[in-house]
This record gives C-alpha cells, structure tokens and sequence, in this order.
C-alpha cells in the first residue's frame, strides 16, 4: 500500500523550532515530488513547501520563506520540514503528500497531490 505518514508535532514558543518528518513506503520514491502542507481550523489547506526529486528544486509558500526548510533522504525514503522562527499563525495540522506534477507547479493546487496521510498538529503558543 502506498503511505506518506507525518510525524513531530507537537507544542512550541513562539520563536522556537520544529522538525517534522514524512515517511514514505509502497511506491518508487524517485518518481515522485513531495509536498508539504497545512490546514489552520476553520482555513483552506495550504501548500507550505515542496522538493523535486528529478532536480531537487524546491518550493516555499511566501508566508515560510526563509524560516522553513524542506529536506529529502532518498535512502531513507523519508522528507523532513525543519521550521525556525515558529509564529502562531504557523499553527494548524501538517500534511506530506506526493505528486506526478512538478512541484513547483503544483503546491498551490492540493487536487493536485495524493496519498495524504494522517496529519501531525503544530501548536505555537504567544
């Protein structure tokens, strides 16, 4: 079965940081891009970054630039998110999912992503 499953949340200041994992398994993790996103109560799901596996090229929604990093173990099959400088609005449940479409292209359009896995919470406290 193919399962992308986010883990690492958890509860933090404002200020601080976080690492969040993806691990992947039950397809060719070469062959696909993997994204990055969250979902605040009562808000659309947003695409907060994204990694290429064909070019390593990267994507960061504006709102995370500079203070999140997106990050690939091929080896490990696994994708991490680490995020510095955490706000409160930085809350919401975090999602990994894959891609056929690059995803450069495709982070701001979650239709376009699959495998979803359960989500891990990030709450940052003021």
């Amino acid at each position: 079965d193919v399962q992308l499953q986010a883990s690492g949340g958890g509860l933090v200041q404002a200020g601080g940081s976080l690492t969040l994992s993806c691990v992947a398994s039950g397809f060719t993790f070469d062959d696909w891009d993997i994204g990055w996103f969250r979902q605040a109560p009562g808000k659309e799901r947003e695409g907060v970054a994204g990694i290429s596996h064909t070019d390593g090229k990267t994507y960061y929604a504006d709102s995370v630039k500079d203070r999140f990093t997106i990050s690939s173990d091929n080896a490990k099959l696994m994708v991490y998110l680490r995020m510095d400088s955490l706000k409160p609005e930085d809350t919401a449940v975090y999602y990994c999912a894959r891609t056929w479409v690059p995803t450069t292209q495709a982070m701001k359009i979650p239709s376009l992503y699959e495998s979803w896995g359960q989500g891990t919470l990030v709450t940052v406290s003021s």
